[in-house]
C-alpha cells in the first residue's frame, strides 16, 4: 500500500510538473517584472559597473525587477565614432569594454545584482560588428555581407560597423556560441537588438535550443513581428513600437485616443494572446536622437507612462534617469554622466507604477493579465479596466487640453494609487488636463 501511495504521490507530481510547463509560456519571474534599461557609461561619474553595482541598493528601492546592461562589450577602434565610440559597434562579443571596468568587476557586479534578487539581461548585437571584430580576420570572407569588389559593407549610416552575413549558417553557430558563453556566466537572458533585421529563420533555428537548455532565461526582440512573438520558439517580448509612437502622437494632439484603442485592437489580432509588449516611453534611442520624453510628450509623459504600465500585454521599461525626471539627452559617443540620482516627486511616481504592477495580477503581462474593457468617458479621455478574479484596476488618462469628469464603476469601494484616498464607487472625479487616476480595489 505505501508503495502505492509513494507511485501515485509521484505521478500526481509529474502531473503537475507537465500541466505548470504547458501552461506556463514564459519564465515564472517574468509576469508582473518591471524593466530597467541601464546606460553604463552615463550612469555615475566613473561610468563603469563598480558605478552601477554602487547604485543596485536604489535600484532595489525603486522595485524594478530586470536590469538591462546596455551594450558592455570590447568596441571597436577603426571607424570609430566619437571619442568612446559606440556601444554597438563591438569587437569581440566574449570581451568587455575595459572603459566599464574588467571581466571581474562585470562578474561581482552580476553577482551583487542576483543576490539582491534582480535579473540581469545583456544587449546583443547580432546584427553587425565593428569593422576590426576579431571574426573579419579569423573568419572566411563570406562570414560579412561584401560589394562587388569584396568590401564589407554597413547598413544605414552605421558606419562603424559591417554587416554580417546571415545567408551563412556558420554565422548562426558562432552567434549561439557566443551567446550561450554570457549565459554560463549566469546572466538572464538577452535584449536583442535590430532582432528584426535578420532573417527569422535565424532566430526560429537558434532561439528554440536556448529556450530549451535554459529555460529561466528571458529573450526580448527589439523588432514588432509576428514571426518572432512565440515565446515558446523565439521570444518572449517584442517592442511596442507603435504604441510608443501613437502616445506621442497623441500627447502633442497629432492622434487622438481613439488611434490608441484601434492599436489595440489590431495588436490583439496580430500577436498571440502570450506574447509580451515591452512598453516605454523613452530608451536609449529615443532620449539621444529623438529627445526626452518631456521634448515628445509634454506635460502628457507620465499619463503616457501609466498606460504602459497598465495596457494588454505590457511589460513596462524604465530607461537610466526616467526615475528622476531627466529632461535632457544623454551623449552617445562621449562621457555625459548623471551626477545627481535625489528622489523627487518622479521617483514616487515609478515607485507607485512598479509597486502597482506587483500588487495586481490584472496587469500581469501577456496571457495572465486580466481581461481589458473600455470604460465610458469624454473624448480625448483614455478610459479602460483590467479585472482577473476579483483583481479590479481602472485608469483614466486625459489627453485633453481641458479639465475631463469622469465617473467611477458603481461597484464598490476603490482606492486612488497615488494619493492612497478611498473613493465610492459610482463617484464622479475630475482628471486635469495632461493628467491621470488610477483606481485599485
Amino acid at each position: 500500500m505505501k508503495k502505492f501511495f509513494a507511485f501515485a504521490i509521484v505521478a500526481l507530481a509529474a502531473f503537475a510538473c507537465c500541466k505548470k510547463t504547458q501552461t506556463a509560456h514564459h519564465p515564472e519571474w517574468t509576469y508582473d517584472s518591471v524593466m530597467y534599461e541601464v546606460n553604463i557609461r552615463q550612469f555615475s561619474p566613473e561610468g563603469t559597473f563598480a558605478g552601477v553595482e554602487a547604485q543596485l541598493p536604489r535600484l532595489k528601492e525603486l522595485g524594478v525587477d530586470i536590469l538591462w546592461l546596455m551594450p558592455m562589450y570590447e568596441i571597436g577602434t577603426e571607424g570609430r565614432k566619437g571619442t568612446l565610440g559606440s556601444y554597438y559597434a563591438i569587437s569581440d562579443y566574449c570581451k568587455v569594454n575595459p572603459e566599464f571596468g574588467t571581466m571581474e568587476d562585470f562578474d561581482r557586479l552580476l553577482a551583487k545584482a542576483h543576490e539582491l534578487g534582480f535579473k540581469v539581461i545583456l544587449d546583443w548585437v547580432a546584427n553587425q560588428t565593428a569593422p576590426d571584430h576579431i571574426w573579419m580576420t579569423q573568419r572566411s570572407a563570406d562570414f560579412y555581407e561584401r560589394d562587388s569588389l569584396g568590401n564589407a559593407i554597413y547598413e544605414y549610416d552605421w558606419t562603424d560597423t559591417r554587416s554580417l552575413n546571415y545567408e551563412n549558417e556558420a554565422v548562426w553557430a558562432a552567434q549561439d556560441s557566443c551567446m550561450r558563453f554570457w549565459l554560463q556566466k549566469g546572466v538572464d537572458g538577452f535584449r536583442c537588438d535590430a532582432a528584426g533585421e535578420m532573417p527569422a529563420k535565424f532566430w526560429q533555428s537558434v532561439m528554440p535550443k536556448l529556450n530549451a537548455d535554459y529555460p529561466e532565461a528571458y529573450f526580448l526582440a527589439e523588432a514588432e513581428r509576428e514571426n518572432l512573438s512565440n515565446p515558446d520558439s523565439t521570444f518572449d517580448a517584442n517592442y511596442a513600437w507603435e504604441l510608443h509612437h501613437i502616445l506621442n502622437d497623441v500627447a502633442s494632439h497629432k492622434k487622438t485616443v481613439t488611434d490608441i484603442k484601434d492599436y489595440l485592437s489590431r495588436d490583439a489580432q496580430k500577436f498571440p494572446e502570450t506574447a509580451y509588449r515591452l512598453t516605454f516611453t523613452s530608451n536609449h534611442d529615443e532620449n539621444s536622437w529623438a529627445g526626452t520624453e518631456f521634448e515628445r510628450m509634454g506635460e502628457a509623459a507620465n499619463a503616457c507612462a501609466v498606460l504602459c504600465f497598465t495596457l494588454p500585454k505590457s511589460q513596462p521599461l524604465i530607461y537610466t534617469g526616467q526615475e528622476i525626471g531627466l529632461s535632457r539627452r544623454l551623449a552617445f559617443f562621449e562621457k555625459d554622466p548623471i551626477t545627481d540620482w535625489s528622489d523627487n516627486e518622479y521617483t514616487e511616481f515609478f515607485k507607485k507604477l512598479v509597486q502597482l504592477k506587483h500588487d495586481h495580477p490584472a496587469l500581469d503581462a501577456g496571457e495572465r493579465g486580466g481581461v481589458y474593457a473600455e470604460i465610458e468617458a469624454p473624448e480625448g479621455v483614455m478610459a479602460f479596466s483590467r479585472e482577473k478574479k476579483g483583481d479590479k484596476v481602472i485608469v483614466f488618462a486625459n489627453f485633453n487640453e481641458t479639465d475631463a469628469s469622469v465617473t467611477l464603476p458603481s461597484d464598490g469601494k476603490y482606492t486612488e494609487l497615488f494619493t492612497g484616498n478611498p473613493v465610492e464607487g459610482g463617484s464622479a472625479q475630475v482628471v486635469r488636463p495632461g493628467g491621470y487616476l488610477v483606481f485599485c480595489k
